[in-house]
């Protein structure tokens, strides 16, 4: 996992709220990410180093946060390109 750090683009959104949220993500968690995100040493680096190292606390809430984001915007990206649904009593 520790290939995902730098190599995805981030994808916000803005809330209801009007705040840039990352999309799966509340204000909190992404501005605890974005934090996480500044103030931790690049994964990929530390995993080269040592491929046997365990995360650290942060490097594992960042790694939770951004899947719990990945996941969301596949979801996102999904419901963007499925067919309108015809509900309609006029189709069939």
């Amino acid at each position: 996992m520790s290939e995902l750090r730098g190599h995805s683009p981030r994808r916000y959104v803005v809330d209801v709220s009007g705040q840039r949220v990352l999309v799966g993500l509340t204000l909190e968690e992404t501005s605890e990410f974005e934090g996480l995100d500044s103030s931790l040493p690049a994964l990929a680096e530390r995993a080269d180093q040592d491929p046997g190292l365990v995360p650290s606390a942060g490097e594992g809430r960042w790694l939770e946060l951004y899947d719990k984001h990945d996941k969301a915007w596949i979801k996102w990206k999904a419901d963007l390109r499925a067919p309108p649904e015809r509900n309609s009593p006029f189709f069939n």
